[in-house]
This record gives structure tokens, sequence and C-alpha cells, in this order.
């Protein structure tokens, strides 16, 4: 019995320790944009750097958008940035 409590056991712990690296998403509107500095600024004051290879899909102050991102060196990294409908 204990042989078979051992595979569906193992198999939730990778699980859950996937979880805790995967991204976060965040939606707002943009406050202010930086691309000199690869930086975005939501309404709440959050700031999101931006991938070195980013291409603005086109953002504007006051547009919603959604990030895709993940802590970093205590940063926001973002990894997508899109225009929320």
């Amino acid at each position: 019995m204990r042989s078979y409590l051992s595979i569906p056991v193992l198999a939730v712990s990778l699980a859950v320790a996937g979880m805790a690296y995967a991204s976060t998403t965040s939606t707002g509107e943009i406050k202010a944009i930086d691309m000199s500095a690869h930086t975005i600024t939501l309404a709440d004051g959050m700031v999101y750097y931006l991938p070195a290879g980013f291409k603005d899909p086109g953002l504007k102050v006051g547009e919603k958008v959604s990030v895709v991102w993940d802590m970093k060196n205590n940063e926001h990294q973002a990894s997508e940035v899109t225009i929320a409908k």
C-alpha cells in the first residue's frame, strides 16, 4: 500500500513546487511609459521593467493593459505586456 501512495505524493509535490515559480498577471491602466528606461508604471504605482527585446504594441498612457511578470532582484520583470480589451 505504501508504494502505491508514494507516486501520487511525489507527483503532487512536484506540481506544487512548479507553481511557486509561475508568473503573475496584473491588469491596470498605464500611468507612465519610459522606453529609454524600459519601464511602464500602472495607475496603482507599480513599475514593471520590460524585457530587452520588447516590441511596443502601441502602448499609450491611459490604456488598460495586462502584464505578465516575475519578481527578480526585487523588481517586477515583465515578460509580456498586452493591451486589455
